[in-house]
């Protein structure tokens, strides 16, 4: 089954991959998905929604083995602050429940920050819209569909 997220790669013309994987619901953590799709966990990037004082929604794209720098994001962004979204707001504000929030086809064109580290792999994993699936795609590809920007936006 093909998600919106899928749907705007191929009308984009982009090549990349569908991962499927058992979900459980209980434990949603991207280290859980990167054992399951057999890949290092620094290669299955999760997808955080965030809000900046400034800019309102956006966006950071990390490493699942990572957390975001609150404060590199806010350089980054233009933002003073930024703080994580409350979970209740994740599915009005992008149209995706936990556990399947992308930036790909998202209710609204939010900003996208994207780490850094994604260029250290030819190919990164990014949730495909709904749980369960993860598509395999290029940094670069990636930026491109979401005209995303590129940043040192985790903690060290």
């Amino acid at each position: 089954m093909k998600s919106n997220a899928a749907r705007l790669l191929d009308k984009l013309g982009i090549p990349y991959q569908i991962l499927s994987y058992e979900v459980d619901p209980d434990d949603l953590a991207a280290e859980s998905t990167a054992e399951k799709v057999g890949l290092p966990a620094e290669q299955v990037f999760k997808t955080l929604v965030v809000r900046g004082d400034t800019t309102g929604i956006c966006f950071a794209v990390v490493p699942g083995n990572a957390q975001l720098d609150l404060k590199a994001l806010a350089r980054i962004s233009g933002n003073r602050k930024v703080e994580t979204v409350a979970l209740k707001e994740v599915q009005p504000v992008t149209g995706y429940i936990r556990g399947g929030v992308t930036a790909l086809a998202s209710k609204k064109d939010y900003p996208v920050y994207l780490d850094e580290t994604a260029t250290l792999f030819e190919q990164i994993t990014v949730s495909g819209g709904m749980r369960g699936m993860l598509l395999l795609l290029s940094p670069d590809d990636y930026l491109r569909a979401v005209s995303g920007t590129l940043g040192a936006i985790v903690q060290n």
